[in-house]
């Protein structure tokens, strides 16, 4: 084989890709994959696919995506822990002993002693199969899912001003058409660069771009106003923003009488606001807020793209909703070059929150507290509804239950919860006092060296299934490699397991299209629609938007043009009271410690440190410091610092940059153990959407020589 057909793994742009084998390199690949091993001799290369997205286009990650599934350390064989280490097993054993250890936790503590935690990067097929899996196989209500850190902040605004959640409301081939784009904690060139096209010719169109972002991005670079706020002001800028629209008159009163509730109540949640109040709070001029405003409201079409900038504080959810208050008081929704859009981090976030990993959802956006959804899904289960468990918990909740033991077995597939949730220090203990701990993965992950029972998965060049992107337009991502070794296909190893447990007559699927058929039937009517998608279309068409209610329909590629999706047709403006975030600097903690993604890697960094190309332009993590503030604080560039929270403390090495603001740290997400952001995150939770503050924590930062840091890190874990 010469040539592959796929589609990046990586962000929710999902490219396509075409991979060509080249007799140049010596990219090795693991031994026992037949199709793997012709690599040995050679390497691959990859090139853009013309697709309505990315236009063609691939980014450095994309490019190398294929070297972490062709990686010597992909797991090959299931593992099993005997006398402390975790050594090779069959799979008949390695599922006896998870099955025979669910029945018995079943039997002794009840179903909802076990918990399954899921991933955003998890096709639709598995997504959907897990959370039928976790109540129909296991009859717990305790699933959700990483996504949780990445979109339920708009997910959940968008509920409530729309009645639906898409996270765009309209097409990237709109961005062209905004006269002002407002890009708000999104860092488009490093995390979606395949889409920066579209901001360019928006800008050589005339369009004004504003950036809000504490740090100065390589999308802040092509911004015509960069406010470079203070973290977690955001809620507060877009409330100043708003009453300046609102006092200027600025605002499309009809829109707001015809399609909008609510906008009365405004008065009361503006009083108070002060620009110059707002100004000296976020840390800006007062006047670049009246410039944002401005442009926004006199431009006649504009969009508002919001991401985890925005999203991961604990005020995530409301900051959100204000922000949308803006596009409904101008009425820049449902109509060409106009709209709101979250732009989604992981491949399948989009997707993977739509067919029941959530605690509180089931397919196709169904409430699992809504007594006619629960009758639906279970007439397509085939069950009674009373067998359906209730709501449950959200992801880091989850992790608070096994800490107190109401979760005693965690079943994990897809995500690194050791890495990618807050208050590290207590996951790490709550994983380690579990009876057992079960990770389906393709790597030993961080999470899979504390595992029980590691089960080796399908990379994405090996496994079929659906996807769908940021803008809601559902793909097809065909397997173009058999499995390597002994791998299987995630969504095999549920079924297999629902087996094992006596439920195996409600997951008698062959392959990936079969669960996909049933995912149809399961959001049919629903607000996430696909029942008029199938994978014969999708092979024809390339990509379908949802909702889709019939196999003749075109799908809705921009939403809203004539309704929103509540029973009266109507969006909801927000009038609810700002809350303040708890986490705030003091004495001892002076600094605000922000984090995200750089260019170069994804998510956890599973995947992207094991691509030799991609590690290479990042091998360790770092903290970007301000100049002003490495002089305070007597740090020198590339030093070892530590930076310590009143929740935990880690260690990384000190990059000095005035890309950020003088009283707020950057660290990178991408890494675990000693240089893992989140030993210092801390736990609270946004109380409308369980977001957790990512983006804000208090803390202090000190240089420390390596091998002081290596012991007091060692001395933490004991």
């Amino acid at each position: 084989m010469n040539m592959m057909q796929t589609q990046c793994p990586f962000c929710s742009v999902q490219c396509k890709i075409s991979l060509h084998r080249t007799e140049s390199g010596i990219m090795p690949a693991p031994p026992s994959a037949e199709m793997h091993s012709a690599s040995r001799y050679s390497s691959w290369q990859a090139e853009g696919v013309p697709n309505a997205a990315s236009q063609g286009r691939i980014c450095v990650k994309g490019m190398n995506a294929h070297q972490h599934a062709m990686n010597r350390e992909r797991l090959m064989f299931p593992l099993v822990r005997r006398n402390g280490a975790l050594v090779r097993a069959t799979w008949e054993e390695a599922m006896e002993r998870i099955g025979s250890h669910f029945q018995t936790a079943i039997r002794q503590q009840g179903a909802d002693s076990i918990g399954v935690y899921g991933g955003g990067s998890l096709t639709n097929e598995t997504a959907y199969l897990l959370g039928k899996f976790a109540r129909i196989g296991l009859g717990t209500r305790y699933i959700d899912y990483n996504g949780r850190f990445c979109m339920s902040a708009a997910a959940s605004a968008g509920s409530k001003v729309f009645g639906l959640d898409r996270g765009m409301t309209c097409r990237l081939e709109d961005i062209p058409l905004a006269r002002c784009i407002i890009l708000a904690g999104t860092n488009i060139a490093e995390c979606q660069p395949t889409l920066l096209p579209y901001f360019n010719q928006a800008r050589a169109n005339g369009a004004k771009i504003i950036v809000i972002d504490p740090r100065r991005t390589s999308t802040a670079a092509i911004a015509d106003l960069h406010l470079q706020i203070r973290p977690g002001t955001d809620a507060m800028l877009a409330l100043a923003m708003l009453k300046i629209l609102v006092q200027e008159g600025w605002i499309d009163e009809e829109f707001i009488q015809q399609r909008t509730g609510g906008y009365e109540d405004l008065t009361t949640l503006l009083d108070g606001i002060e620009t110059e109040d707002v100004a000296q709070l976020c840390g800006i001029p007062a006047e670049q807020i009246r410039q944002a405003a401005s442009w926004y409201g006199l431009a006649e079409t504009g969009i508002i793209f919001t991401a985890r900038g925005v999203e991961q504080h604990t005020d995530g959810h409301l900051a959100v909703r204000y922000l949308i208050n803006l596009v409904l008081a101008t009425g820049k929704i449902g109509r060409p070059g106009c709209g709101y859009g979250a732009v989604t981090g992981q491949g399948n976030g989009q997707g993977g929150r739509e067919h029941g990993q959530k605690a509180d959802q089931l397919p196709g956006y169904r409430s699992i507290e809504n007594a006619a959804d629960r009758e639906y899904i279970a007439s397509v289960w085939q069950v009674d509804p009373a067998d359906i468990p209730g709501k449950g918990v959200s992801a880091y909740e989850m992790m608070e239950l096994a800490a107190c033991r109401d979760i005693r077995t965690l079943f994990v597939m897809g995500s690194n919860p050791v890495v990618s949730n807050p208050n590290i220090p207590l996951v790490r203990s709550a994983l380690e006092g579990l009876n057992m701990l079960i990770v389906a993965d393709m790597f030993l992950s961080e999470t899979a060296r504390m595992a029980d029972v590691v089960l080796p998965v399908t990379s994405y060049l090996e496994n079929t299934g659906t996807l769908t992107n940021l803008e809601g337009r559902v793909l097809l991502r065909e397997a173009a490699l058999p499995a390597p070794g002994e791998a299987r296909d995630d969504w095999r190893i549920l079924c297999d397991l629902a087996d094992r447990l006596g439920r195996g007559r409600h997951f008698l699927f062959q392959t990936a299209e079969e669960i996909f058929e049933e995912l149809r039937i399961a959001s049919r009517g629903g607000l996430a629609d696909y029942y008029g998608i199938t994978y014969e279309r999708l092979r024809r068409e390339e990509g379908i938007y949802w909702p889709c209610p019939s196999p003749e329909h075109q799908g809705v590629p921009m939403m809203f043009t004539e309704q929103f999706a509540h029973a009266d047709g109507r969006a909801s403006f927000t009038a609810t009271p700002h809350h303040a975030v708890r986490e705030q600097p003091s004495p001892v903690y002076p600094l605000i410690l922000t984090n995200g993604r750089v260019l170069a890697h994804y998510l956890t960094g599973v995947q992207t440190r094991r691509s030799a190309a991609l590690a290479a332009r990042e091998l360790e993590n770092f903290v970007e410091v301000h100049p002003l503030t490495a002089r305070q604080h007597h740090l020198q560039d590339g030093e070892w610092t530590e930076i310590q929270s009143a929740h935990g403390r880690f260690f990384v090495r000190c990059r000095i940059s005035e890309n950020i603001r003088p009283d707020t740290l950057f660290v990178p997400m991408h890494w675990g153990g000693t240089q893992n952001v989140n030993e210092a995150t801390p736990p609270e939770l946004d109380p409308y959407c369980k977001m957790p503050g990512f983006k804000l924590t208090a803390v202090t930062i000190r240089p420390v020589h390596v091998g002081a840091a290596q012991r007091q890190y060692q001395s933490m874990q004991c």
